[in-house]
């Protein structure tokens, strides 16, 4: 398990302080320390195409950026990552929470199973956040800087409190 603190001080020392997104009950508690932290800049979206398109201007503007949102979500930004990010060189950290595995609700069945293999059919980096967060963390970063696209970490459920 990674604390909100330990992911947060990690992030800010890879100077990622501006993040957007869709709530997501798998990483609540980092997202109210986020909106509570007042080293980082956070923009609620109400969709996920439009967090992507709010980091995609903040890295435009110098900024290293990253969004939150569900696997669910995955589906409203397909379009600006194949269209925008992926064409136009804009990396943008994603944080995608995996629902569907498991014990959930009904309507993340299908996303659940299908996340991985949407984000390599569009060309997404991406790896399943683990307990060595910093790592996985780190490798992202490297790979946005070295290929300047967007570069995906699947958050499983209770792994951030």
């Amino acid at each position: 398990m990674i604390t909100s603190k330990q992911f947060l001080d990690h992030l800010n020392a890879r100077r990622v302080r501006f993040c957007a997104g869709v709530p997501c009950s798998y990483i609540k508690a980092a997202i109210t320390a986020l909106e509570a932290d007042r080293r980082f800049v956070y923009v609620p979206a109400v969709k996920e195409d439009i967090a992507l398109g709010i980091c995609s201007g903040a890295y435009l503007s110098g900024a290293n950026a990253a969004v939150i949102m569900q696997n669910s979500g995955l589906g409203h930004v397909i379009n600006a990552l194949t269209s925008f990010n992926l064409i136009y060189k804009i990396p943008v950290l994603m944080f995608v929470t995996w629902r569907g595995r498991g014990k959930d609700a009904p309507e993340h069945e299908i996303m659940g199973a299908k996340t991985v293999s949407l984000l390599k059919c569009i060309g997404i980096p991406h790896r399943v956040l683990s307990g060595d967060y910093k790592r996985d963390i780190d490798w992202a970063m490297r790979l946005m800087r070295q290929r300047r696209i967007p570069v995906a970490l699947i958050v499983k459920e209770g792994l951030i409190k």
